[in-house]
């Protein structure tokens, strides 16, 4: 990486977009073959939520290299944000032919899945994403809901109780977990759970909904 690329990805963590910039196109002016730069160029851009713009930089820099994995992620992002998921899937899949072996890509090929309604596809990416960062509490949970949307209920359950041992502040996943118990029947563990996450969070809605309904039940 050039000295311009570096400077402009240090100038993109302080958020100082305007110098990124500049480093970028000069990186870029100084060598148009560079696909690093067209890359950061283009993460750059999404960052600040050009997102068609980004996607003109990432194809320029598959263009160049074919092979430059973190293009193909870049604008996978770019897609997926702009509600775009088979095209956000298909580049999240070259990204991971392209060797980027990353929790990250399988974790966002995964959501692409779900979005698309995909759930045996998304199911094993964000299975795969948790394997390799057993710490991402994000990824954990959505796998934990589709797990639960494929009505493996129980599989989902221990995943809610991880993520909560991770994060005991996780309101979705008490409510989930609480989601879980109303469907085995069991009204007192469901309230128990749905009450969590209104402690957690006191204008959850779903939450509320699931208490009331629990309560009506324990009455009757």
């Amino acid at each position: 990486m050039s000295d311009k690329n570096q400077l402009g990805v240090t100038y993109m963590k302080e958020k100082n977009y305007e110098e990124a910039a500049k480093m970028f196109n000069e990186a870029i002016e100084e060598n148009p073959n560079d696909p690093v730069a067209y890359t950061n160029f283009g993460n750059l851009l999404a960052m600040v939520g050009e997102l068609e713009k980004a996607i003109v930089f990432f194809n320029k820099a598959i263009e160049i290299d074919g092979s430059i994995a973190t293009a193909y992620y870049g604008a996978g992002n770019a897609f997926y944000n702009m509600e775009q998921y088979k095209d956000a899937i298909e580049m999240f899949l070259k990204s991971l032919q392209n060797n980027l072996d990353e929790s990250d890509a399988y974790f966002m090929l995964g959501m692409s899945y779900y979005q698309e309604g995909q759930l045996p596809h998304a199911l094993a990416n964000l299975k795969r994403a948790v394997e390799l960062n057993v710490d991402d509490i994000d990824a954990k949970f959505q796998y934990g809901l589709c797990l639960a949307q494929l009505e493996q209920i129980d599989e989902a359950m221990k995943v809610f109780i991880e993520v909560i041992e991770r994060n005991e502040n996780h309101a979705d996943a008490y409510f989930n977990l609480g989601v879980a118990y109303a469907y085995k029947e069991n009204a007192k563990k469901a309230l128990h759970y749905f009450d969590r996450a209104i402690e957690v969070q006191p204008d959850h809605l779903l939450a509320g909904h699931g208490k009331k309904k629990m309560e009506e039940l324990l009455e009757n």
